[in-house]
């Protein structure tokens, strides 16, 4: 019998984070006797005067929301980074080795996409999107200033926790590296002393050799299910030459990361006829006092990470030997990019009166 990634479970590599992760190809014949989510979507009005991030509306601490027309930031009602605490020299708690802790300083920003609640990235115009893509680079080169590290994400739909459908991200600064670019600074670096390129742009270019795993792609960018990829539909988002932070990017990488920002989330929307739920955020080379360190291993690069496995009732959980063994996927990533390019890149909703 011969080897088939298709059909026989095998273990991938992810060299951005030296782990690996389990793929058993053969468990998508199982049938499903799991939780399954509700598939109906409640109509979001334009405008809810109860939602505090519509225009001119109250928000939890008082402040009033300016009557944006485009993208709109503010300070998080409720932080979970704040800026000024005590020095570390006035902790009752001493800092032994095996109880180690530093003073975590930060702040966390709110950032509406657009005006209307019921506008997605993928119902928004390219114009539309651009508008935060600049704010986006608005922010990173502010809060880079001051933390070293500048977290943009977005947490789309109730399934991933996301309590508001207002069309948002959030933006958190600190002053320390979290742990997820942390190890892929190291893992980055350590390719890069090797062989003298970044890791991910030759990740690129052997992907566009193999044509196995590329969503879609333009002249600037490409959208690849990763080799590694851990989530049932995870993309990942790469410019196609060597660019370590999102402010060097050109005036026509910026329009082309906008046009395929559509194109990949009408075929997440398409491929279960849903508001496709994910978190997605951007990774690239840290700022704040690392800015100035030799950063040339880094590549800018998005994530998303939907849930939705099966349908748009069916969700992964990551439980049980994923949280105590490692990650592990039943569709291939080469069998799930073949069902996202399959998706028509006009949005199913192109005949409602979305606008």
């Amino acid at each position: 019998m011969e080897f088939n990634f298709t059909e026989h479970q095998h273990v991938r590599y992810n060299p951005l984070k030296g782990e690996w992760i389990l793929v058993s190809p053969h468990r998508l014949k199982r049938p499903w006797s799991g939780q399954v989510e509700s598939t109906h979507e409640d109509p979001i009005p334009p405008f809810d005067p109860s939602n505090p991030l519509c225009p001119g509306v109250k928000r939890p601490n008082g402040e009033i929301n300016g009557q944006y027309d485009s993208t709109f930031v503010f300070e998080n009602d409720f932080p979970a980074l704040l800026p000024d605490i005590p020095e570390a020299s006035n902790a009752s708690q001493t800092n032994e080795e095996l109880f180690k802790f530093e003073p975590a300083r930060g702040t966390c920003r709110v950032m509406c996409f657009h005006p209307r609640s019921d506008l997605t990235v993928p119902l928004m115009s390219i114009e539309e999107i651009k508008s935060i893509i600049h704010e986006w680079i608005k922010q990173g080169v502010e809060l880079g200033d001051k933390y070293d590290w500048v977290q943009i994400f977005e947490n789309k739909g109730a399934i991933m926790g996301c309590s508001n459908p207002h069309p948002h991200c959030q933006i958190w600064a600190s002053s320390f590296m979290p742990n997820e670019p942390r190890i892929k600074d190291l893992y980055q670096r350590e390719y890069y002393e090797t062989h003298s390129r970044p890791l991910l742009l030759d990740y690129v270019n052997a992907e566009l050799k193999k044509q196995e795993r590329i969503v879609v792609q333009n002249s600037h960018w490409i959208v690849v299910v990763p080799w590694w990829a851990t989530w049932p539909f995870e993309t990942l988002l790469v410019p196609l030459r060597h660019v370590i932070r999102m402010c060097d990017l050109t005036s026509e990488e910026i329009d082309s990361l906008a046009e395929i920002m559509k194109r990949l989330t009408i075929k997440y929307d398409n491929l279960f006829r849903t508001s496709f739920p994910y978190s997605m955020g951007w990774h690239g080379a840290p700022t704040g006092r690392k800015a100035h360190s030799n950063n040339q291993h880094w590549q800018l690069h998005a994530m998303y990470y939907p849930p939705l496995l099966r349908s748009s009732t069916v969700k992964k959980f990551m439980v049980g030997y994923e949280m105590l063994g490692q990650a592990q996927r039943d569709l291939t990533a080469e069998q799930a990019a073949h069902k996202l390019v399959s998706q028509p890149e006009v949005h199913y909703k192109a005949d409602e009166n979305v606008k």
